[in-house]
């Protein structure tokens, strides 16, 4: 069994900081893509961020460009979201994902990751989620 587990969210105002953290236990796996989406209430889940394999790749929403940057820590699998010049519409809850390549019936290259990273149908593991909160 896998877990993901994040942490790090938090209440800010407005142009704050925060740093998200995405830790994995249970059963070893390697990914191919992770990533992080958000979810606000009301609102469908969105994608955020996502990162292919040992970090060669990074990809991003337009509505987070320049101001997220994802990363991971590929020794013990943890993902990472700093998150700067944080907006009101940045509130939601925020969760991690990732695939499994066991899971794959064929490796996955950077471009096609590209193409599926911002899908929910890409992951086999899904966190539980942080909040974050940005107040004006």
């Amino acid at each position: 069994q896998v877990e993901l587990v994040e942490s790090g969210g938090g209440s800010v105002q407005v142009g704050g900081s925060l740093r998200l953290s995405c830790t994995t236990s249970g059963n070893r796996f390697s990914s191919y893509c992770m990533g992080w989406f958000r979810q606000a209430p009301g609102k469908e889940r969105e994608w955020v961020a996502g990162i292919y394999n040992g970090g060669s790749h990074t990809y991003y929403a337009d509505s987070v460009k320049g101001r997220f940057t994802i990363s991971k820590d590929n020794f013990d699998n943890t993902l990472f979201l700093e998150m700067n010049s944080l907006k009101p519409d940045d509130t939601a809850m925020y969760y991690c994902a990732a695939d499994d390549i066991l899971r794959r019936a064929a490796p996955l290259s950077p471009l096609e990751c590209d193409v599926v990273v911002s899908g929910t149908y890409n992951y086999n593991y899904w966190g539980q989620g942080t909040q974050v909160t940005v107040s004006s």
